[in-house]
């Protein structure tokens, strides 16, 4: 009788164990799933809010009246929505360097602006050229075709067709990541303009135009619509918007698109989607 009172004691303790570690494990399960419960809560909040900085975005750039229009040139706006902040920067496409219309010499200075040297800026660009136009001929300061690919073991040659993304440009012979990094913020596929507008170009762009960009962008940033009515304009009517919202917690979202205003084949939608990029920053 003493033995199966001690070995149903001994069960009884094992049960207790194993109850309260199945409890445990319960609370710890559920404390975890209403932690990320809150911060997939407040990451989505963070992407609305920064998602309404696109929607403001496009009404400003739009707005005739010099003290409330802002200026799709790069430049940095700040804005409060639902007492968060958050942070727009608008680019008209004009501003950027086509990759299907920009020749050689463009594309060149455009790398040299960002710090690559001469020689090897002009053998990417016509490479870039090279990649897009519909004959088998090099470029006269070098480029690539097929046979050039063959030889680097690639197992594709020249596309010879325009790109369709700006990512497209990674597969063209020469190009690293991290120029691809740094170049990619200044190109375009939406222009049609072999030449940038200088208006809404950025510093690398305007270097690349041969123009003095410090001046420049002195003298734009000066004269802004404000002081001078006449500057006021919508641009293109495509754009690259960044928004970036910021939580009073600290979290950080940001979206980064390229859109064209007007008639959307979305009905309900003031513009059409080109482009759409999300990043978050948790706290």
């Amino acid at each position: 009788m003493k033995r199966a009172r001690g070995a149903a004691l001994l069960l009884v303790l094992w049960l207790v164990a194993l109850l309260t570690a199945l409890i445990g494990a319960y609370a710890l399960t559920a404390r975890m799933e209403a932690l990320q419960a809150r911060v997939g809560s407040r990451g989505a909040q963070a992407q609305e809010i920064a998602r309404a900085g696109i929607e403001y975005a496009l009404v400003r750039v739009s707005d005739r009246n010099p003290e409330t229009h802002w200026q799709p040139n790069g430049r940095q706006y700040t804005w409060t929505f639902d007492g968060q902040q958050v942070q727009v920067r608008i680019v008209d496409e004009t501003g950027k360097i086509d990759l299907n219309q920009a020749d050689v010499p463009l594309l060149s200075r455009l790398m040299q602006a960002l710090g690559e040297p001469p020689g090897a800026s002009d053998a990417l660009a016509a490479a870039i050229v090279d990649w897009r136009d519909g004959d088998s001929l090099t470029q006269p300061v070098g480029g690539a075709e097929d046979a050039d690919y063959a030889a680097a073991g690639r197992d594709y040659g020249a596309k010879d067709a325009p790109f369709e993304t700006i990512a497209e440009v990674e597969q063209v012979l020469g190009m690293t990541p991290d120029l691809y990094a740094r170049l990619a913020p200044f190109l375009t596929l939406y222009s049609g303009r072999a030449q940038p507008d200088a208006m809404y170009a950025q510093g690398p762009v305007l270097e690349a135009m041969g123009v003095d960009s410090a001046a420049w962008l002195a003298q734009r940033h000066a004269a802004g619509a404000a002081v001078n009515p006449q500057l006021v304009g919508t641009g293109s009517g495509t754009y690259s918007i960044e928004s970036r919202a910021r939580l009073a917690d600290g979290r950080e979202a940001s979206l980064r698109t390229v859109v064209r205003a007007g008639a959307s084949p979305v009905p309900g939608s003031a513009y059409t989607l080109l482009r759409w990029e999300e990043g978050a920053s948790p706290q």
